[in-house]
């Protein structure tokens, strides 16, 4: 997983982020953990679409030459925060996990409701839980 410095600023109860390695990058939202949460989103979305398209990512600069190149507006509150970015590598492995039978249960029911298979509901699960510790 690779981070990302992100530029968040926010008053009046509107947040935005903006992730000046990644042009045209920017989430928003209420509270400035909702502006990260959609960043992380629209990154990845981001992500996906240049590789899509057979481009390489830019390589994600640290926060110190973000800082030499002028790219914080701190007149305009902006402050740092980092981004991550977790890509899937296209490489299915398989992985022998043991649960509680009745949360094993949980989860087929959850993912049967959302259409979706077991596997891609726990990697889901998994996502979000290792975005939303970071």
């Amino acid at each position: 997983m690779v981070h990302y410095v992100g530029l968040l600023d926010g008053s009046g109860g509107v947040w935005g982020l903006r992730i000046p390695d990644l042009p045209g990058c920017h989430g928003g939202g209420e509270t400035a953990e909702a502006a990260i949460a959609d960043a992380t989103s629209a990154a990845r979305e981001w992500a996906e679409h240049r590789q899509g398209r057979g481009k390489t990512l830019p390589v994600a600069r640290p926060l110190s030459q973000i800082a030499r190149d002028g790219d914080i507006d701190l007149a305009a509150g902006e402050i740092a925060v980092m981004v991550p970015l977790l890509l899937d590598s296209g490489r299915s492995v398989r992985a022998n996990l043991s649960l509680d039978a009745s949360l094993l249960t949980a989860i087929d029911e959850a993912a049967r409701a959302r259409g979706l298979t077991r596997s891609a509901f726990v990697a889901s699960a998994a996502r979000e839980k290792i975005l939303a510790a970071t």
